[in-house]
């Protein structure tokens, strides 16, 4: 069973990355964007994905370092969800398996 803890943190972090989704549309909805800032907001949710996978390169854990392996060929062949998701799979059954 899950822990109330936890739940609320999962509850927490949707609803700030929601809001921050709302947020930025609410903000920006009436300015025109220059090419650069429109390049710099595409780029961004990449920025936040590689921020995360980051750490797994100097965790020194071989369930880590083969699921980036993974995550990294996923993403040179595939769009970002699919590869997120393949990510998310081998890093939970590699790290179930190889402790």
């Amino acid at each position: 069973m899950i822990e109330t803890q936890t739940l609320l943190i999962i509850m927490l972090m949707a609803t700030t990355t929601y809001l921050t989704r709302v947020l930025g549309y609410l903000a920006l909805r009436q300015r025109a964007l220059s090419p650069r800032m429109r390049a710099v907001m595409e780029n961004v949710p990449g920025c936040v994905l590689i921020s995360v996978i980051a750490p797994a390169f100097v965790s020194g854990r071989p369930a880590n370092l083969l699921a980036l392996g993974i995550t990294l060929l996923a993403a040179s062949r595939l769009p970002v969800l699919p590869t997120v998701m393949i990510g998310i799979a081998s890093a939970g059954l590699l790290r179930h398996l190889l402790g």
